[in-house]
């Protein structure tokens, strides 16, 4: 498996590893981005990350998954190619009117054995939202996974979460910033509309 050191070169190879002030999809302000996009858009990379993480899977002891499900957009990627190294179908679930919900003719049999996958965890509310979905369409999560949990180990998503590292990178809300945080211009680079 990947070391920490190793996750994160191949985030500063790829230039996903960002400084700055973002906006991030919590609603949440940051110093550090992780720009996931840009790590899985080299394949090769993907493919390595991933098969590190199926590993960390595997050490749980779960038994065999029945399908990957992933939160869009960020977990499509990540969620493809962990099925791709568990042998099993991935899919995704899509935001409507502020819901994650199954389109495209994706469903869940009953009862199925679901691994939800995500890129970045940071408080945990799509991942948590993901499993609800799950769960309303008769699935049962068993364990969830990331590439990097930022949260650094804090978040609770309700089943045992695999993160190939963790980062812990303090996050501020929009009345709460640090001044050196303030006095830099906010970007939003994320895929999840703010919250009201």
């Amino acid at each position: 498996m990947l070391s920490h050191d190793d996750v994160l070169n191949e985030f500063r190879a790829a230039g996903a590893l960002l400084e700055g002030h973002f906006v991030l999809s919590s609603g949440l302000h940051s110093a550090r981005y992780l720009q996931c996009a840009r790590v899985l858009m080299d394949a090769k990379r993907a493919e390595r990350l991933c098969a590190s993480l199926a590993a960390s899977v595997r050490v749980g002891n779960y038994g065999a998954f029945d399908l990957v499900a992933s939160p869009a957009m960020g977990g499509v990627v990540v969620g493809y190619e962990m099925g791709r190294q568990l042998g099993v179908p991935a899919i995704f679930f899509e935001r409507v009117d502020g819901k994650l919900v199954l389109r495209r003719g994706f469903s869940i049999p009953q009862g199925a054995r679901i691994l939800m996958v995500e890129d970045i965890v940071t408080t945990g509310l799509s991942s948590r939202e993901c499993i609800v979905g799950i769960t309303e369409e008769g699935g049962h999560c068993i364990a969830a996974a990331c590439l990097i949990d930022r949260s650094g180990g804090k978040a609770d998503v309700g089943v045992p979460l695999h993160a190939l590292t963790a980062l812990e990178i303090p996050a501020y809300a929009a009345d709460a910033l640090p001044p050196e945080l303030a006095a830099i211009p906010a970007i939003k680079p994320g895929s999840r509309g703010m919250k009201a």
